[in-house]
């Protein structure tokens, strides 16, 4: 059997570990926010040409959503083979579908030039931008998370987390640049190929960074133990199936921490760009910009606040968020309204600060929820069936309520009950701080007085 002593010479250091995961899930995010500010920007007009312009932007939308729709397909897969087989095998396999798929959508042709076929194609490679990454996000996290101590996790596990927004702040910048040294014809023309191209020279330096890393030292010892019970007969059941049958609460705790979480990025960054350009009549120039200045400062305080979960937990970090999303959901566009854009800028790097609160700690706090064997499987599903009915929504409810009632106080509203959806499933959830991810984990514990259960970690069990 392998022991954490003897699996550790192994190990890569923690920085190796780090980086191999966030730059990872940087080009991964990066690709697949560039769709989303694609469709807001251009897809709409070169793939679903409409006289309104509303109607076409939401059809584009409708193709964003597709993608999160193939996420927990995804994230079944990854996570049944990443559970058995190990977590890097499947990042590197998820890295390349989704950075394949990226550089196939600089190629597409236009509805101008093959009519029908040109949405059909953009929406098949969509579909496999949305299987990788529902493979991409477990995995990354576990990777960092099954590395580091119990004590650190909640630092070191969010650095995947800043992929989210160094991604977004890739494709925006990419965008940004773009659209400040080419005319509007140029960069309907053409231009908009160039970020989705770049995806393949990215893809080549994250595979190159992540195969050289070594496997998860926690999977290793799980897996050596499955082989001794294996040898004396006993049957291992499938992961999904086992996480499900045991880990229920724990996937719908997932899904609930992640909702306000999930819904205020995409309605933060995405639509973001269609409120500033179709309702506010701004360019796209000032869109851009102000995400591009939200997500620098989302960059480097995400880490903060998983540093900030090791101290006080994860539990009232995710509130900090969650709490203060609730507020800001009415400020936000009140805010955006005023068509300042040090205003506007000001308005979105707020929003995601407090979005950060939320994402920070999440990837420990969901990880921490699973045991060994299922945790890929776990933290994939409960984080894409999230994306599903939050992300993959919001921004098609977003166009189409202000699309209905003219006016942002709809979306506010739709922002501050998912925000509060949030606050209310992680005050019923468990704190899971200081958890040893080597040790089963019964996410009901009942203890007793002077005795400890057999098996359950005794951080988790001692915490309500």
């Amino acid at each position: 059997m392998v022991s954490p002593a003897t699996a550790a010479p192994a190990r890569s250091g923690i920085a190796r570990i780090i980086s191999a995961s966030l730059i990872g899930t940087t080009i991964e995010w990066y690709d697949f926010f560039l769709y989303g500010s694609a469709a807001a920007l251009v897809f709409n007009k070169l793939f679903f040409p409409s006289s309104e312009p509303l109607v076409g932007t939401l059809l584009a939308f409708l193709t964003y959503a597709i993608g999160f729709a193939a996420r927990p397909l995804g994230g079944l897969v990854f996570g049944h083979y990443g559970d058995k087989t190990g977590r890097k095998k499947l990042l590197v396999l998820s890295l390349l579908m989704m950075g394949g798929a990226t550089f196939a959508m600089g190629l597409l042709p236009t509805h101008a030039s093959i009519g029908v076929g040109a949405p059909v194609l953009l929406t098949l490679l969509r579909l496999v931008q949305g299987f990788a990454l529902g493979g991409e996000w477990g995995g990354a996290v576990l990777l960092v998370s099954e590395h580091g101590d119990d004590k650190n996790r909640g630092f070191w596990a969010s650095w995947p987390q800043a992929g989210a927004p160094g991604g977004n702040l890739l494709a925006t910048g990419v965008l940004a640049l773009l659209a400040a040294v080419q005319s509007d014809e140029a960069f309907l023309a053409w231009g908009w190929r160039i970020p989705f191209l770049l995806s393949g020279v990215l893809v080549v330096i994250g595979l190159w960074i992540r195969v050289s890393v070594s496997e998860s030292p926690v999977f290793l010892e799980a897996q050596a133990k499955a082989a001794e019970q294996a040898a004396v007969g006993a049957r291992e059941k499938p992961p999904v199936v086992e996480v499900f049958r045991t880990n229920w609460r724990g996937v719908l705790t997932a899904v609930g921490t992640r909702l306000g979480e999930n819904i205020s990025y995409y309605i933060l960054t995405a639509f973001l760009l269609v409120y500033v350009t179709t309702h506010l009549g701004l360019s796209k120039s000032d869109g851009l910009n102000a995400v591009l200045i939200g997500s620098a400062v989302h960059f480097v305080t995400i880490p903060a606040w998983g540093a900030l979960s090791d101290r006080i937990g994860r539990r009232p970090v995710t509130l900090i968020g969650s709490l203060g999303m609730t507020g800001w959901a009415f400020a936000f566009f009140a805010m955006l309204d005023s068509r300042s854009f040090p205003v506007i800028a000001a308005a979105v790097t707020i929003g995601l600060l407090f979005h950060g609160a939320m994402y920070g700690p999440q990837a420990a706090f969901i990880s921490e929820m699973f045991d060994t064997e299922v945790r890929y499987s776990g933290a994939s599903m409960g984080s894409q069936l999230a994306s599903i009915i939050g992300g993959a929504l919001a921004p098609i409810i977003a166009v189409a309520l202000l699309d209905d009632y003219d006016s942002s106080l709809p979306i506010s509203v739709y922002l501050a009950a998912a925000a509060v959806i949030t606050s209310a499933t992680v005050l019923a959830a468990k704190e899971t701080r200081g958890r040893n991810l080597a040790r089963s984990y019964s996410p009901t514990p009942v203890p007793v007085p002077g005795h400890r259960q057999a098996g359950a970690d005794p951080v988790s069990a001692d915490r309500t």
